[in-house]
């Protein structure tokens, strides 16, 4: 096993951020401040992250995927929200009913270009929380059973799906047809037996199919092989650890979103990094983040 320490890569802190995505065709940095309403942007150096833009949408937005038209998909409190570089926003598929204690949360771009979004309690919300999937005008429901709908990767031919249910401690598996996006029965791959310590968040998978998952509360990434152990683990200076993505031109860097949310002063002072986005080099290559096909 390989034991790796982070580095803080920002001097900007997030109350959330979450949802790191490398936008290849134009060489940045995409992530989000959940609570914010922000979209981010950043230049990844030698040695850590610019900061190159933020744009406030006035509204939680839970993630930002780049689209193929060139515009941003920014996951809103409700729907999709498509925003183009002139300051534009046109509203997209609706994921979630107005006035419904939940908000959208994370979400994946599928190797065809369909979008995948699942579903947080927001306010007094109990759940239960769903996973959607979005092709072009129709939003198919894949789970309606979830607690909190968190991390999205597909193995590296696309074929099997990943999902988690953070408050379940539950990584599921399903088959995943990428030319009809028609999905098999879900099986739990891991469980509270092999997730210990912390909540499972975001995740992305290697050019292994080995799953990256980033762990809430444990100031940790853990990597796991098919078998279900951890075979590597990354150190973080900020325990609410919230996701993780490979970046970079040779998607060799591993870049981590943390967050100061749900830390009281004490917990703060004594890791005042929280909230900064960090980054490690590993011994591992992240597979091409597909761009969204909206429309």
């Amino acid at each position: 096993m390989t034991h790796y320490r982070a580095r803080r890569a920002t001097t900007e802190t997030y109350e959330l951020a979450e949802g790191p995505v490398w936008d290849a065709q134009r060489e940045r940095l995409l992530w989000v401040d959940i609570l914010a309403g922000a979209v981010l942007t950043g230049r990844l150096d030698d040695d850590g992250i610019t900061v190159t833009g933020s744009r406030v949408f006035g509204e939680p937005v839970g993630a930002v995927l780049p689209a193929q038209d060139g515009r941003l998909a920014v996951v809103g409190r409700d729907r999709i929200l498509l925003a183009g570089g002139d300051g534009s926003v046109e509203p997209g598929a609706l994921v979630v009913a107005a006035g419904a204690p939940s908000r959208a949360n994370d979400a994946a771009v599928d190797p065809a270009g369909r979008l995948l979004v699942g579903t947080h309690p927001f306010g007094d919300g109990t759940g239960p929380e769903r996973l959607v999937q979005i092709d072009g005008e129709r939003v198919r429901v894949l789970d309606d059973d979830l607690l909190l709908s968190n991390g999205l990767c597909w193995s590296p031919e696309g074929g099997t799906l990943y999902s988690v249910d953070t408050l379940t401690a539950t990584v599921w598996a399903r088959s995943y047809d990428v030319a009809t996006g028609a999905t098999g029965p879900r099986r739990a791959h891991l469980t509270s037996q092999e997730l210990v310590g912390g909540m499972p968040d975001g995740m992305c998978a290697d050019t292994e199919g080995m799953l990256w998952i980033a762990f809430w509360g444990a100031g940790e990434v853990r990597r796991f092989d098919a078998a279900g152990s951890v075979v590597d683990r990354v150190a973080v200076d900020a325990p609410h650890t919230s996701s993780v993505a490979f970046a970079g031109p040779d998607l060799r860097t591993l870049v981590i979103t943390t967050a100061r949310e749900g830390l009281d002063a004490g917990q703060r002072a004594a890791a005042p990094a929280s909230g900064a986005l960090f980054t490690v080099e590993v011994a591992a290559q992240g597979l091409p983040q597909p761009e969204y096909r909206a429309g």
